[in-house]
């Protein structure tokens, strides 16, 4: 059974830096995609970064590139978003989700991923 839980969300100052974990089991990267979206409140989920360990890359929104760096623990099973930098306007609930993908080409759209964690909450003060 595939699972994701994401963990590292808070509270944080404008231009800090977090931190946040998906923790996956089920499945390998080397087989899956995996994504990060983001859901500001009252907004539509949009997606901010992609990454595939093999026959792939990372991919990132125009609104978080130079930002956010994903990173993976292969032995933990485990990817990271580090976000630097952050921006009131990055206050979201953020999810990591996953499909599975033989190549990995662009940013995945939410309607293409088919697991989902259920998100950690990341509050940017001004």
């Amino acid at each position: 059974e595939v699972q994701l839980v994401e963990s590292g969300g808070g509270l944080v100052q404008a231009g800090g830096s977090l931190r946040l974990s998906c923790a996956a089991s089920g499945f390998t990267f080397d087989d899956y995609a995996i994504g990060w979206f983001r859901q500001a409140p009252g907004k539509e989920r949009k997606e901010i970064s992609s990454f595939k360990s093999r026959y792939g890359g990372t991919y990132y929104a125009d609104s978080v590139k130079g930002r956010f760096t994903i990173s993976t623990d292969s032995a933990k099973n485990t990817v990271y978003l580090q976000m630097n930098s952050l921006k009131p306007e990055d206050t979201a609930v953020y999810y990591c989700a996953a499909v599975r993908l033989t190549v990995l080409t662009r940013l995945l759209k939410e309607n293409e991923m088919n697991y989902w964690g259920k998100g950690t909450l990341v509050t940017v003060s001004s």
